[in-house]
């Protein structure tokens, strides 16, 4: 059940190695594939260019040490195979992430309708399972509502089914999940901007460094990247990832940080003051707010100058000691007050939902459930920005539409 990338790739897995065996998919909305659709800025990050497994691992905030073996049996090399079988070449951009050659993730998701199709896979759009019940002998009863069921039936009898119903930000949508006997991990939002009202630098929307590190104070929680200034904060790699790794820490704290950016992550205390003593010795003259330094942008330079009370024709050598201190610490740690999040574009990724303890990562089946196999986001899995989270959704489909062919002798349903 679900129309997404984990839902598709697996409903063709199991379709493709059993073709004797209808296979239905079951997407509740009008709309097939929409996550795939709007990422990447419409050209979806398919996957990233990792060389093993133990490579690709690190990449997840939770879910690496699980899918260490999955990424040996279905990896990147495989994922980027699987598309150019039916037609889609992909490409590799120099941050590794990557797009298929037409940069249009309509070339993606209609490779996943077109092999879904061949494959014969019976796709129901505006159909719901309503009530799931585990059959004595085994397999499932679905009561269907929606368009599918005046096709399908009211009720669908399955002898494997696979949840790929994605991620959700609120725990009641997991209750039919309990209620099939399985525990959740609370969901919380993970790949997120933060939120700075009284931002120093909410005249810079647009603004953006190559390299910076953003640490949250108090905590041990601090990533290196790109860092890009916004209207209503920050954003960028290096926030969206640290946003990942602290999502649960982040979710304790409602939001409400002080966030430390350090501009120049290449230095500390003991490296910034020598250079900043011998650069005054060399370059006394110079006006401070017109020269930037480190390849830092001059808009950015300059607020940051001009924060640490030093006016715009001010030279390095008439620097008072203490105006000196304040850029070097604002160089350092600048401080953000950060009151919120916002989510990154149309992506919306959670860390939660069924806990890895209960899955069979060999099969993607429920420990606790026989027949019953999960994969996507529904798992307590996410992955940082650049693909991780659609090769985490391809990997775990594919072992559990394989796994799903062989044990089934009926349908099967997706």
């Amino acid at each position: 059940m679900g129309g997404g990338a984990a839902g598709f790739f697996g409903a063709i897995a199991c379709a493709e190695a059993n073709p004797g065996v209808p296979v239905f998919l079951l997407e509740k909305s009008p709309k097939l594939l929409s996550k795939v659709r709007v990422s990447g800025g419409g050209r979806c990050n398919v996957t990233h260019a990792c060389d093993s497994a133990a490579q690709l691992v690190q990449h997840y905030p939770r879910g690496g040490r699980q899918l260490k073996e999955a990424f040996q049996k279905f990896g990147v090399a495989d994922t980027i195979a699987w598309f150019e079988k039916r037609g889609v070449k992909l490409k590799t951009e120099a941050d590794g992430r990557m797009f298929p050659t037409t940069d249009s993730s309509e070339t993606i998701a209609r490779a996943l309708e077109d092999a879904a199709r061949q494959a014969g896979v019976r796709v129901f759009t505006r159909t719901a399972a309503e009530h799931i019940t585990p059959l004595p002998g085994g397999g499932y009863s679905l009561v269907l509502s929606g368009e599918g069921s005046s096709s399908l039936g009211p009720t669908l009898l399955a002898s494997r089914l696979l949840v790929a119903t994605g991620g959700n930000s609120k725990s009641v949508a997991y209750d039919w999940l309990r209620t099939l006997g399985h525990t959740i991990a609370e969901p919380v939002p993970s790949l997120f901007t933060f939120n700075v009202p009284a931002s120093p630098l909410r005249e810079l929307p647009g603004v953006s460094v190559s390299h910076a590190r953003v640490v949250i104070a108090g905590e041990k929680l601090q990533y290196e990247g790109p860092l890009l200034v916004t209207h209503w904060g920050v954003s960028g790699p290096a926030v969206l990832k640290l946003s990942a790794w602290g999502a649960r820490r982040l979710h304790e704290l409602g939001y409400h940080s002080t966030a430390l950016i350090s501009w120049v992550p290449a230095h500390t205390d003991e490296t910034l003051r020598p250079w900043a003593q011998q650069f005054r010795l060399d370059n006394g003259k110079k006006q401070v707010a017109a020269h930037p330094q480190f390849g830092l942008p001059t808009r950015l330079w300059r607020t940051l100058v001009e924060q640490a009370g030093l006016s715009p024709d001010t030279r390095w050598s008439d620097v008072p000691a203490k105006a000196q201190n304040r850029l070097l610490e604002l160089l350092l740690r600048t401080p953000l007050q950060v009151q919120g999040k916002t989510t990154y574009k149309e992506e919306f990724v959670t860390c939660g939902g069924i806990p890895l303890a209960e899955v069979n990562f060999k099969t993607m089946e429920s420990r606790l459930i026989p027949g019953l196999h999960f994969s996507g986001e529904v798992l307590d899995i996410d992955g940082i920005t650049g693909g991780f989270n659609f090769q985490a959704a391809w990997t775990t489909g594919f072992l559990a539409g394989q796994a799903m062919a062989t044990a089934t002798v009926s349908q099967a349903v997706a």
